[in-house]
């Protein structure tokens, strides 16, 4: 049901079972269920119930009167969440399917289009690394094709990149299966 572990001295990850979590809790709607979900993996990963999880205007998590910064993706019946004690971070998860092919136009740029070649896997991929920064940068002006850029990969290291106006900012990425998704989350700047 659960799975936490840690990443660096500073990076802790955890992903939840919401399928599993949700067993006891049948009458929940899905928001509440993800809330607690959420409120569950948080009191394990911080090995506290002193926090508080809060929301910025822009829908960013943080957590109140603490240093640590976090990010929380769900996709159906998983609940992923990171935590850095050094750096924004990010991460998103994101269920492997066929939909992908129709919404690529949405989010990639030409040399993503030239690498991907219609394969739903790189391309689930760079949709969630574009999510991952995303969240990093917090702010919702974003466009995923003219400002987020993913670099051709060839396994779980990915590099990508935020540029806009005066933030520019390449970064360090990992991608990991999880059951039939796929997870991406920020390592580091670099």
């Amino acid at each position: 049901m659960i799975n936490i572990r840690n990443i660096s001295p500073f990076i802790t990850l955890g992903v939840l079972d919401l399928n599993e979590f949700a067993s006891n809790r049948l009458e929940m709607p899905k928001r509440e269920l993800e809330k607690a979900g959420s409120q569950f993996l948080l009191k394990q990963m911080l090995k506290t119930e002193a926090f508080e999880l809060n929301y910025t205007a822009e829908n960013k998590p943080f957590l109140k009167a603490r240093t640590e910064h976090i990010s929380i993706s769900h996709s159906y019946d998983k609940l992923a969440i990171i935590i850095n004690e050094k750096e924004n971070t990010g991460i998103d998860i994101e269920l492997i399917r066929d939909k992908v092919l129709k919404i690529q136009h949405k989010f990639l740029n030409q040399p993503e289009i030239e690498f991907t070649k219609n394969n739903v896997e790189k391309l689930i991929t760079i949709w969630a690394a574009k999510e991952a920064m995303y969240k990093v940068y917090g702010l919702k002006e974003l466009d995923f094709k003219l400002n987020l850029f993913v670099e051709e990969f060839d396994g779980a290291v990915i590099f990508g990149k935020i540029d806009i106006g005066s933030f520019k900012k390449r970064y360090q990425l990992v991608c990991e299966n999880v059951d039939n998704y796929k997870m991406v989350y920020v390592l580091n700047e670099v």
